[in-house]
């Protein structure tokens, strides 16, 4: 299977959209009159890691939006740190040029730390969250190692093998790491402005600028949107019971946790996920009288 296997009946468009001076890729997707949903990948990542689940938020209604953060992918770098700040201003210019006025968020990992603190500070622009194996909470020096020595390996290094090494961390199977992904990763992060800017994306895993960003439990209790919390039982970047607090701390959140399954929940059982994600949006849309 192939992403064009994903997306095979799936209207849809790779654009690229000026978003406070960023240059952003962006796949669109879905009825122009449909709820917006804005998918956001982790750090090191980029919008493919949501393809296996467009299609099934097309064929529910909603339009897609699935975006290539700041200094990821194929989106410019603003040229500072890329701090949690840093994130979400990229993303609230791109909501402002795309005309969207609040929206259903889907964030993995870094995109779930991202859209926390959206919602935390700017409510109205949110109007459901989904936290999915989401960081922000914690900082464990040796996930932090982990994640910026297999990354600096696959970015600076030509060998694609440290490119899948780095995409088979994520997963329990690591037969759910295909060809065409590690093909599709090795390029990005082969790009020449991605490489000078490797600081620049692993500066949340020194300490000192990692502790500032974390979401506090205050923060986490001031968020209103309803929130669904997944993970995944044996996710190397995080244990259970980190995932068991966001959802103590955010009030009225749901936890779901997947067996067998790694950092990418909708990934590794896209069906059950996109199943779950959009009986939950339609839940709290329905609870909220949409």
């Amino acid at each position: 299977m192939t992403f064009w296997t994903d997306l095979a009946g799936v209207p849809y468009e790779i654009t690229w959209v000026d978003a406070g001076g960023l240059r952003t890729r962006s796949l669109q997707a879905g009825p122009a009159s449909g709820e917006p949903v804005v998918f956001l990948h982790g750090t090191s990542g980029h919008l493919e890691a949501f393809l296996r689940n467009v299609g099934a938020f097309v064929a529910a209604g909603y339009r897609v939006h699935a975006i290539d953060m700041a200094g990821h992918g194929y989106t410019d770098g603003p040229g500072v740190d890329y701090e949690i700040p840093v994130y979400v201003r990229h993303l609230v210019d791109y909501l402002d040029a795309v005309g969207i006025e609040a929206a259903h968020f889907v964030g993995e990992s870094l995109g779930g730390w991202v859209s926390a603190r959206l919602a935390v500070d700017h409510p109205e622009r949110v109007r459901t969250l989904q936290l999915v194996a989401a960081g922000g909470t914690k900082a464990n020096p040796a996930v932090m190692e982990r994640i910026r020595e297999s990354t600096t390996k696959a970015v600076l290094e030509d060998d694609v093998a440290f490119t899948r090494t780095r995409l088979e961390l994520l997963m329990h199977d690591p037969a759910d790491v295909s060809d065409e992904l590690v093909e599709v990763r090795h390029a990005v992060y082969h790009q020449p402005a991605f490489q000078k800017a490797l600081p620049h994306l692993l500066a949340m895993q020194t300490m000192e600028i990692r502790r500032r960003n974390l979401l506090t439990t205050e923060q986490m209790t001031a968020i209103t949107a309803p929130t669904l919390v997944v993970w995944g039982r044996e996710n190397p970047f995080g244990d259970v019971p980190e995932a068991e607090n966001m959802h103590a701390a955010i009030a009225g959140s749901r936890l779901e946790l997947f067996e067998e399954c790694g950092h990418w929940p909708q990934h590794e059982h896209a069906d059950r996920f996109n199943a779950l994600s959009l009986e939950f949006i339609r839940d709290a849309t329905r609870a909220a009288g949409g």
